[in-house]
């Protein structure tokens, strides 16, 4: 099996796309939000490499062209805050406090996690990054020393989490505003929320794109700071 992925160069992509078509699958029919498309397709692909005894690097070989078209997809997200522009002037300065206030919560949670359960200077810097999309997030992590891959894996689950909790939260704490819904699981939960933010709604998809932009770029320099904590 190993020879048969390294001798095409699409079956990495297509195991990936239908494993995440699956997932769409499941949750259109269901209509459950555990079932994250992201979350399905890993819970299939590992499963079946190690299934089909296939190496990690020689699939990844594969699926990496899918990897390209991340860039891209983030960019569109300007199209939906571009439509929503009379929005984003009218709460300007709530949105930016209201992200602010999200990334300083993640970086004193990561803060206080880490002296609680002695975590190292590695460990600690691996985690800060962790509500950021996933190209930022790799930059801030090899930058302060952390380790790339544990980053890599916090940042997919933070957004998963994110996605499936997230209409949840906004019924316990009463949320309802779309723009206080978007900007909040934009900061939270990245683009992986995001996806869930435009099934809310054009607002709620466009503040959400906003806020990954703005949030990535506070954390990247408030990341800095934090790492000379610990």
């Amino acid at each position: 099996m190993n020879q048969l992925f390294l001798n095409s160069a699409v079956a990495g992509v297509l195991i990936t796309i239908a494993a995440y078509q699956l997932g769409v699958f499941l949750k259109r029919k269901l209509k459950w939000s555990l079932f994250n498309p992201v979350l399905i397709a890993a819970a299939v692909i590992i499963p079946s490499l190690l299934l089909l005894d296939i190496d990690y690097g020689v699939y990844e070989e594969g699926a990496k062209y899918i990897s390209y078209l991340l860039t891209p997809a983030t960019i569109c997200l300007a199209v939906p805050l571009y439509e929503q522009i009379e929005a984003l002037k009218k709460n300007a300065l709530a949105i930016l406090a209201g992200i602010f206030s999200g990334v300083l919560t993640s970086l004193l949670c990561i803060l206080g996690f880490a002296l609680l359960f002695k975590f190292d200077h590695q460990l600690y810097v691996t985690l800060l990054p962790k509500s950021i999309t996933t190209a930022m997030g790799i930059g801030v992590s090899q930058e302060l020393g952390g380790i790339v891959t544990i980053t890599v894996m916090t940042i997919i689950v933070t957004g998963i989490i994110g996605n499936i909790l997230a209409d949840a939260i906004f019924k316990v704490f009463r949320i309802t505003h779309p723009v206080a819904k978007g900007a909040a699981i934009g900061t939270a939960a990245h683009v992986i929320g995001t996806s869930r933010a435009v099934e809310l709604g054009q607002v709620e998809g466009a503040m959400s794109g906003l806020a990954i932009a703005v949030a990535g770029l506070m954390t990247v320099g408030a990341a800095a700071v934090f790492s000379l904590f610990i």
